[in-house]
């Protein structure tokens, strides 16, 4: 059963969730991947503020697919996470809720997680077109020279997401794995 949740994402929110929830996301979310993060590190180190709000906030690692005619946007499948893992704690510290993405985290961004009471969400690698159908509004918030990989902000609409760390630090791969180790 799905559980539906409303951005932003608060901590009152965030201490309910546990590894495995199914959850339908509706409201806004902000796009970014490697070079995105980079600059906003780079912003961060030069006190410059971020271009967007990142407090009680969610990422999602994707760099969307243009439109074909009569979409909002194209594909749009997570990208491996792991990628933005050195970027991630420092965001988490200044009030980044959720990320969204595939794959394993390291383990400074779960004790971040943790800590920060932040969660880390996996959308299903390969239906990036069935996920594009949940965007409803998109629109370019900063670094439009990077195309693809650009931030943007998605209005989503019942979004769906597996809770996949919670701010406990309870990992749904090392949950699973060791189930089907016990079988």
């Amino acid at each position: 059963m799905y559980r539906k949740l409303n951005t932003p994402l608060l901590d009152e929110v965030t201490v309910q969730l546990k590894a495995g929830d199914l959850i339908l996301l509706s409201g806004e979310i902000y796009t970014a991947r490697d070079e995105a993060h980079k600059r906003m590190v780079e912003a961060l180190d030069r006190e410059e503020m971020l271009p967007f709000e990142i407090k009680n906030s969610i990422i999602y690692y994707v760099g969307p697919c243009p439109p074909r005619p009569g979409q909002v946007v194209g594909s749009c499948g997570p990208t491996t996470s792991g990628r933005m893992d050195k970027y991630a704690p420092r965001l988490i510290e200044l009030g980044l809720k959720g990320m969204i993405g595939k794959g394993a985290r390291s383990e400074e961004v779960v004790e971040s997680m943790k800590k920060h009471k932040a969660i880390y969400f996996t959308a299903v690698g390969g239906a990036g077109a069935l996920l594009a159908q949940r965007v409803k509004k998109v629109e370019v918030v900063a670094y439009e020279d990077l195309g693809p990989e650009a931030i943007y902000k998605f209005t989503v609409e019942d979004f769906p997401l597996i809770v996949t760390i919670d701010c406990y630090g309870n990992n749904l791969y090392e949950i699973e794995r060791e189930k089907y180790r016990e079988r």
